[in-house]
């Protein structure tokens, strides 16, 4: 069983010590000063709580092990339930707006009635999709006309905009899905958009963009698809 008052008392030293080692602490530092039993470690979470930070989780370090207080990232601890959720809903529509209140919802994990309360205190710009269903929006957000054509994008493996709650966007063609997302590949493939669809899927060997089309190209969109790629091999060098 863990031992409660201790990882109360380490989750204290842990929230001690992070300012003196540049505000964040890897596992290992966690560990170290830990030195107990996972359980335990598991238990500081209860107590104390902590964010993936950079510079975990990126192209040169991919282990998301880099902690840090929460209130140092998010922000002050006496935010309401009810601000959190509006900020949270604001955040999804500067990213993805456009948007129906129920895949909000669905995106955050929270009710459909709890998105509506909080959009009941955020200025709106509404509109209507194909189906006839209300979209909201955040005021004076760029918003592309409908003939924009949709440029060559390479996006990376997890990207928000291939999730279960981004189907509405069909972005990700049903017939395709299985070959980025199932039982050997949850987290998703490096994949590329052609005329805003996934086309195919791409990855970096070698110092060059290597990319598999699942199907025929559209005429001219090969050569926007190389220059894209040669400006993604240079990213990565």
């Amino acid at each position: 069983m863990t031992n409660w008052p201790y990882a109360r008392s380490t989750a204290f030293w842990v929230r001690a010590i992070s300012p003196a080692l540049g505000g964040a602490l890897t596992q290992a530092e966690v560990n170290e000063i830990l030195s107990a039993d996972s359980a335990t470690r598991n238990g500081v979470g209860l107590f104390l709580d902590l964010v993936r930070v950079p510079p975990s989780g990126t192209w040169e370090r991919r282990r998301a092990d880099v902690y840090a207080l929460a209130e140092d990232w998010v922000g002050p601890e006496d935010a309401t339930e009810a601000q959190g959720l509006e900020h949270l809903v604001r955040r999804y529509l500067t990213g993805f707006g456009p948007a129906r209140p129920d895949e909000i919802a669905s995106w955050a994990g929270v009710t459909k009635p709890d998105v509506s309360e909080a959009l009941e205190g955020i200025e709106l710009r509404r509109f209507k999709d194909e189906q006839g269903k209300e979209l909201v929006d955040l005021p004076r957000l760029p918003l592309p006309d409908g003939d924009t054509p949709a440029p060559v994008r390479f996006l990376p493996v997890w990207d928000a905009t291939l999730l279960a709650h981004a189907r509405r966007t069909q972005i990700l063609p049903e017939k395709y899905r299985s070959r980025v997302f199932n039982t050997r590949t949850p987290h998703s493939v490096n994949t590329f958009l052609v005329d805003g669809q996934v086309a195919g899927t791409w990855k970096h060997e070698k110092g060059s963009v290597k990319v598999e089309p699942f199907g025929r190209l559209p005429k001219g969109a090969r050569s926007e698809l190389d220059d894209e790629a040669e400006r993604l091999a240079e990213l990565h060098s």
